[in-house]
């Protein structure tokens, strides 16, 4: 056979780590990297974190997978923590966050089929550049043609519009819009925060028009960008948030929260997951929950990304060949590079062992564990400034 036994769906390079050591990652050779990628934003407790191993191996021990249709103790739990933190009223919880986006779009959805709705509301707005998943519905609310090709004909009820563009989404309502579905900071996009007219401007408009305001808050919730979810910088509530990656610090863990009014069409027999809410994701939530959710550890990511950022933007300026402008916030930080950023991102993780992530509108996407220290970040700076100092600009093919 030519094909692997693992699908080729992922260009793989040679790093190949078998253990976690806080902000390292140590290949099968014994290769150290410094990690300041997390899994793309997953790991903000790091790679050996005593109360989230610990948790994991206690529920282990008692009880890992139990059916929906049982009581949920350890789902309660949980659910209560993130509502007692969070404007949301109930959650369901997922595996991953494309499930939890789904969830959300579903959710946006039912809340006009209920019999006080619109059963014509169908159609979500969405954004260019967004990145909400890989399943047929997520892509479908993408408008990237990379992540369309060999999989068409798409999903319909969505509609795309300028990303920070207030008055296209304005003009892009009609009789069939059920809501919009935003990244206040976009991930993959290239680290590009909306701005703050934008974000109140889809408030209002939600709120003028009887529309959900659904963000997701996959890469840029739980704790990392030293809010607990990315839309208290921009002081609004939403109706329906999709969350992951962070929430379950490594561990598979998705969640929809949504107001008690966003959720009223989310009824017995609409939704469901085999796995979902299982008790050994809900012991890693928890775990996660007590080490993040609280202003003094939130107070100390604001306080490293600031001055990661302020570095960064002082360090930029060395090599005004290759950088242009940081942006982002807390430990949600992004480069824009004049060069395309993925070379250079191989070059870092290849040459200086500094892993970081490639994204779009050429950025180079830095998304340390939240509780790096000091040490971290001068290494960080050691590798970052070696790697820039004697990399070679690709020639044009």
């Amino acid at each position: 056979m030519s094909i692997p036994a693992l699908m080729p769906v992922y260009p793989r390079c040679d790093v190949r780590p078998v253990k976690g050591d806080h902000c390292h990652l140590i290949d099968e050779d014994g290769t150290r990297y410094l990690d300041f990628a997390s899994g793309i934003a997953v790991n903000l407790l790091g790679h050996s974190h005593e109360g989230l191993i610990g948790a994991i191996q206690r529920q282990a021990e008692t009880l890992m997978h139990v059916s929906n249709l049982y009581g949920s103790p350890q789902q309660e739990k949980l659910a209560q923590m993130l509502v007692d933190a969070t404007f949301a009223d109930t959650v369901f919880f997922t595996n991953s966050g494309a499930e939890a986006v789904e969830t959300a779009i579903k959710t946006a959805r039912a809340f006009h089929q209920h019999e006080d709705g619109d059963p014509a509301r169908t159609e979500l707005i969405t954004f260019t550049n967004a990145f909400h998943g890989r399943t047929m519905a997520t892509i479908s609310a993408s408008d990237q043609a990379k992540m369309h090709k060999g999989f068409l004909p798409l999903l319909e009820g969505f509609k795309y519009c300028p990303f920070d563009d207030l008055e296209a989404a304005r003009a892009a309502i009609g009789p069939q819009t059920a809501g919009f579905l935003v990244e206040p900071i976009q991930g993959e996009g290239g680290i590009r925060p909306a701005s703050q007219k934008f974000m109140q401007g889809l408030r209002d408009l939600a709120d003028e028009h009887g529309l959900m305001l659904v963000l997701d808050e996959v890469q840029c919730g739980v704790a990392r960008t030293g809010r607990f979810y990315a839309h208290e910088l921009y002081g609004i509530k939403p109706d329906i948030v999709a969350s992951a990656k962070g929430i379950g610090g490594g561990f598979p863990l998705g969640a929809c929260l949504a107001t008690e009014h966003a959720a009223r069409g989310m009824t017995f027999g609409t939704h469901g997951s085999t796995y979902g809410g299982n008790p050994l994701a809900m012991a890693a939530g928890v775990a996660v929950m007590e080490a993040v959710a609280n202003e003094e550890f939130l107070a100390s990511v604001r306080d490293k990304g600031a001055r990661l950022k302020a570095r960064l933007e002082q360090f930029i300026g060395n090599y005004p060949d290759l950088f242009e402008l940081v942006r982002g916030e807390g430990l949600m930080l992004g480069i824009r590079m004049k060069v395309e950023s993925r070379p250079f991102f191989q070059h870092l993780r290849d040459n200086h062992q500094l892993l970081t992530v490639a994204a779009g509108d050429n950025t180079l996407r830095v998304l340390p564990p939240l509780v790096i220290g000091d040490a971290e970040m001068d290494e960080f700076f050691d590798k970052l400034s070696a790697g820039a100092a004697d990399y070679k600009i690709p020639e044009p093919a």
